[in-house]
């Protein structure tokens, strides 16, 4: 009797072993299946993976990002959201992007730009930021950023005339620009943007997320959103 027990308990639990393998089998297959139908969840895990990195990366980094050389910032002195922007007077998508910068800041009055040097493309992108930081420092920050963009491709000339057009101390300029907190300045957004894996200009950073390329006004305002909601 108690043999027989024993041969009904091993088949008993031979044939529960099997049935979960089959269940675990099942639901292997399903899931393929599901994903085949659906592609697009992988490509939402994957965003959500690379924000999550993001964040990490963004986390010990914040201070330094957010806050400005000088005055090197544009719309609210201490907003809610702070928006920064990597970029390079020689770039034209950062070109387009300061008007949708500018509505930005127009619209809300609660949010700040801070703007990172990040000279790349050019010697003479660096002689226009080098004169930015100046700017910054005689509080003319958003007057040069705006006059610089005007003048087309960084040069000499065209920085001279954005200087004389945003009202630099002229005198000072040359002479400023070649300070050692000018090199020290450049030396940190490189950085900064390397450890974040920005390669190219406008890269930004809003909150825990980063972002290349000229994303546009809806997806900075959007992104500014996004932080606010997720303080609540």
């Amino acid at each position: 009797m108690t043999r027989w027990l024993s041969l009904v308990a091993v088949a008993l639990l031979s044939s529960v072993g099997t049935a979960v393998a089959f269940t675990a089998l099942d639901r292997k297959q399903d899931t393929r299946a599901y994903l085949l139908e659906h592609p697009e969840v992988l490509q939402e895990a994957m965003e959500k993976l690379r924000m999550k990195q993001a964040a990490a990366q963004i986390a010990p980094l914040r201070r330094d990002l957010e806050t400005p050389f000088a005055q090197g910032f544009m719309g609210a002195p201490k907003g809610d959201v702070t928006i920064v922007q990597f970029f390079d007077y020689a770039c034209g998508y950062c070109r387009t992007s300061l008007a949708d910068l500018q509505r930005l800041v127009r619209e809300d009055p609660k949010v700040r730009v801070v703007f990172r040097e990040y000279p790349i493309l050019s010697r003479e992108s660096e002689t226009a930021a080098r004169a930015s930081l100046v700017a910054a420092q005689q509080g003319r920050y958003a007057a040069f950023h705006t006059a610089m963009y005007a003048a087309g491709r960084p040069s000499a000339a065209g920085v001279i005339r954005a200087a004389q057009t945003a009202g630099l101390d002229m005198t000072q300029l040359q002479t400023a620009m070649q300070a050692p907190d000018k090199e020290q300045e450049l030396v940190n957004n490189v950085a900064l943007a390397r450890t974040l894996g920005f390669s190219g200009t406008p890269s930004w950073v809003i909150g825990d997320q980063a972002m290349s390329g000229a994303v546009g006004y809806e997806a900075l305002k959007e992104a500014v959103a996004k932080v606010r909601a997720s303080r609540t």
